[in-house]
């Protein structure tokens, strides 16, 4: 009786470990999970960090892609499966700076032409409008065929764009001109 009750208790045990979901990391107190569903993908994280400007740490960014990669471009021009979180951790993000920075992200990560996405990249900056504060959780979802599905706080607020939109919007963080080098660098597992 025993044995088949702590075989019993081992197997209940190892049903619940399996079944919750496990933090691959920690960045700054945010426990960052290790694998992102992503239509019928099972996306890995990749790499997660901290973007911070003028000494505030902002948010924790991660990056998940089908199969852990270091090559940037190939992850930015892959059309696959592959997601951003935002984990909002300062109370110092704005709607309207959270706006500006993104806009300029995306200046940056396409050269400064925006003339081929102009009008993804409104309806991006849309997702801001409403306030932000510190907890807020945004997903970036690229899904081929589908688009960006924007989440915040697990709600879907929109989809936008197609493959040539989700080069730009991901170049944010994984171009040449990224939002910030470490922050880039640990996305891609380099740090």
């Amino acid at each position: 009786m025993n044995k088949a009750l702590s075989t019993l208790l081992a197997s209940c045990m190892l049903s619940a470990a399996l079944a919750t979901p496990v933090a691959a990391l920690t960045v700054d107190g945010i426990d960052v999970p290790d694998t992102y569903a992503a239509q019928d993908t099972q996306l890995t994280l990749n790499g997660a960090g901290i973007r911070s400007k003028w000494f505030l740490d902002l948010y924790v960014g991660g990056l998940y892609v089908p199969e852990k990669a270091s090559d940037a471009e190939a992850i930015i021009n892959a059309d696959e499966p592959q997601a951003i979180t935002l984990h909002i951790i300062s109370g110092m993000i704005t709607s309207e700076k959270m706006t500006s920075a993104t806009l300029e992200g995306f200046e940056n990560a396409t050269g400064g032409d925006l003339s081929a996405i102009r009008n993804e990249v409104e309806a991006f900056l849309n997702v801001f409008a409403e306030e932000i504060k510190e907890g807020d959780v945004f997903d970036l979802v690229y899904l081929p065929g589908e688009g960006v599905r924007v989440l915040k706080n697990g709600d879907v607020h929109a989809t936008i764009g197609d493959l040539s939109f989700k080069k730009a919007l991901f170049g944010i963080w994984l171009s040449e001109q990224p939002a910030q080098e470490d922050l880039k660098a640990k996305m891609l597992g380099q740090g």
